[in-house]
């Protein structure tokens, strides 16, 4: 059986060995000539220019960020007492509840009428709360002070840089569903 396929094997070999040959050598002869012809043209590129630093004159001027001038700016925009009156109260009562979870980790899903009054429907933890105005929710002492169809509404009292406790409002948006 393999005595009768050797002389196409022959064959096969004389036949590629045909296709090489002198064709090369004019091949490589185009290439030299092509070769010697082209002459690449790089165009320089422009020094770069010399940096020259910049004093800097506002030394003297008033820093932006003193404390001092951030806390007054705080107390004017709170139009509120400063110091513990704000505070206080807030200590003496008993906490609820939703005090025990930072507000990131709450999301409102929804919210509904119940006896003419507005409730907020509050996930946290794979839980859900019922919320209404006047309850406390947060880490930072936040009362709701109002529910609407998309947002719940927070007072917070926070210390600024210099230790004042100031209030700050904050706020819930209903979250959708992802998909």
């Amino acid at each position: 059986m393999k005595v009768r396929y050797f002389p196409l094997w022959v064959l096969a070999t004389l036949t590629l060995g045909g296709c090489f040959g002198s064709d090369q050598d004019d091949l490589r002869t185009w290439m030299r000539e092509q070769r010697a012809q082209v002459k690449p043209r790089v165009t320089p590129i422009s020094e770069p220019t010399k940096f020259t630093p910049q004093p800097y004159t506002e030394g003297a001027a008033v820093e932006p960020f003193n404390s001092v001038k951030l806390t007054q700016a705080l107390r004017r925009d709170s139009n509120q007492p400063g110091n513990s009156d704000l505070i206080a109260p807030e200590l003496s009562r008993r906490k609820e509840a939703l005090e025990a979870f930072p507000l990131d980790s709450m999301a409102m899903v929804g919210s509904l009428n119940r006896n003419g009054q507005r409730v907020a429907l509050v996930s946290v933890d794979k839980l859900l709360y019922q919320v209404r105005v006047g309850n406390h929710l947060g880490l930072n002492y936040g009362r709701v002070t109002h529910i609407d169809e998309t947002e719940l509404g927070l007072r917070e009292i926070v210390q600024d840089a210099a230790g004042e406790w100031i209030e700050r409002t904050a706020t819930l948006q209903l979250q959708e569903r992802s998909k």
